[in-house]
Formats: structure tokens, C-alpha cells, sequence
């Protein structure tokens, strides 16, 4: 037979435990859901998971795109290295050549099978992300 005292502190154990647990699935599950930022150097250095959804950002390469139907295929710089998009589905409004956008998806063959395409808002916004990598770009060269 426990004690009041023994139940108590089995009670205690099983709370922490618990709630250890149910922290650890948490950010577990929320690190698995993360999608990170690369911008095409990153990726042409390997630093892009394989086989995992991620974003790629940077300018979209003048003269690059190419529109079949809803499917379009364009380049996406850094002006040190540049990556083919594939994106199936409407592009944003403000999507253009010369212009700073972020893609999510994965990496298949060489081409960045895109899901989802953002577009900067106005002429003088640049997704923060875009912004850091090619300043970095411009301060290796």
C-alpha cells in the first residue's frame, strides 16, 4: 500500500514525464514542418536538404521565362548562380523579369519543382531573405 506521499510524488513523475513528452513531439514536429531559406549558391554548395521541400529565392534571370500553358519555366539568380524553375499554377500578379521573388519546393533532376511562387510587393520591397543572400553574393565577388 502508498503512502498519500508516495502518490503524490508518483503523480508528480507522471505529470513531468508527460509534459516532457508532449514538448519533445511538439518541436519535433514543428522542426519537421520548418521550410528554410536558400538562395542558389546555398544549393549549388549542397547546403539544400536532398529530397526535403525547402525555398529558393532570388531574381528572376531576364529573358528566362517560358510559359506553356499554366506550366512555367524560369531562372532564379543570385548573380553567382542561377537554378531552373518548374511551377505549375497561376503566378502572382507582380511576378516578373528582374524581380525578387521566393519558391517553395524540392529539387528533382537539377530543376526546383516549385508548389508555391511569392512576389515582392512593390518596386522598392525585397523579401528580407532575397535581400541578405545577394548581398552576400555581392560581397564574395
Amino acid at each position: 500500500m502508498m503512502t498519500k506521499r508516495q502518490n503524490r510524488m508518483t503523480l508528480v513523475a507522471l505529470l513531468v514525464i508527460g509534459v516532457s513528452l508532449a514538448g519533445y513531439l511538439g518541436l519535433k514536429a514543428f522542426n519537421e514542418n520548418l521550410l528554410y531559406f536558400f538562395s542558389p549558391t546555398d544549393v549549388a554548395e549542397g547546403k539544400a536538404p536532398k529530397g526535403k521541400s525547402f525555398r529558393l529565392g532570388g531574381m528572376v534571370a531576364k529573358g528566362s521565362v517560358k510559359r506553356d500553358g499554366i506550366k512555367v519555366m524560369f531562372d532564379v539568380t543570385d548573380y553567382a548562380n542561377t537554378f531552373r524553375i518548374s511551377y505549375s499554377g497561376i503566378l502572382p500578379d507582380l511576378f516578373k523579369e528582374g524581380q525578387g521573388i521566393i519558391t517553395t519546393g524540392s529539387l528533382v533532376n537539377g530543376v526546383f519543382m516549385a508548389t508555391e511562387v511569392l512576389a515582392k510587393h512593390d518596386e522598392n520591397y525585397m523579401p528580407p531573405e532575397v535581400a541578405d543572400a545577394l548581398e552576400k553574393t555581392k560581397n564574395k565577388q
